[in-house]
């Protein structure tokens, strides 16, 4: 069995993006010109997990996205940062965040409903999250002059690290600590 886990492992490593259990077994069928159970994939899955669960190991194979994905553990999670704030081009800006979110959790929505919101032009925004194929472009409003309605791609699934767009915090976590001035007596 060995011998599957390390083709396993391979595949999940060199894919850019998390790997679903779907795709392995397509990959591996067409190798081995033989229909592999899916039960021999999913244990050799968990005991890949397993292993680098292990402390010899600086990552681990998460699922999430729908697939398996190696990540780094929290552990690393300084040398990380580092590095991404090297990389903080990348990063979104506030502007993005906000439109991001907006998409998230009002899909599908329209550009101009999106602007409706946030009270400004979002053109700049809606164009780099496309870019970043966090979003996508999920077919043409019956309204006037047929709007493009977007929603969110499996890519932000994988940014965020969530399953399903259920996963995403819900407005009554965001709770406000009351604002009052002075002590509390009793």
């Amino acid at each position: 069995m060995e011998f599957l886990h390390r083709h396993i492992e391979a595949l999940i490593f060199c894919n850019p993006g998390p790997l679903s259990k779907d795709e392995i077994r397509k990959c591996l069928t067409e190798m081995f010109e033989a229909e592999i159970p899916m039960d021999h994939i999913e244990s050799a899955i968990e005991d890949l997990r397993t292993k680098y669960l292990q402390d010899d190991f600086s990552f681990a194979l998460e699922h999430l996205g729908g697939g398996y994905q190696f990540l780094t553990k929290p552990a690393y999670q300084t040398s990380i940062s580092i590095l991404l704030k090297q990389q903080s081009q990348k990063r979104l800006s506030t502007a993005q965040m906000e439109t991001l979110s907006i998409i998230a959790y009002k899909q599908p929505i329209t550009k101009g409903e999106i602007e409706q919101i946030r009270g400004v032009n979002s053109d700049y925004s809606v164009t780099k999250l496309l870019e970043k194929e966090l979003i996508e472009i999920k077919g043409k409003s019956e309204g006037l002059g047929r709007p493009m309605i977007y929603g969110t791609s499996p890519k932000f699934m994988e940014y965020f690290g969530i399953n399903s767009i259920k996963d995403l915090p819900q407005p009554k976590d965001f709770s406000q600590q009351n604002n009052e001035i002075g002590e509390e007596r009793e």
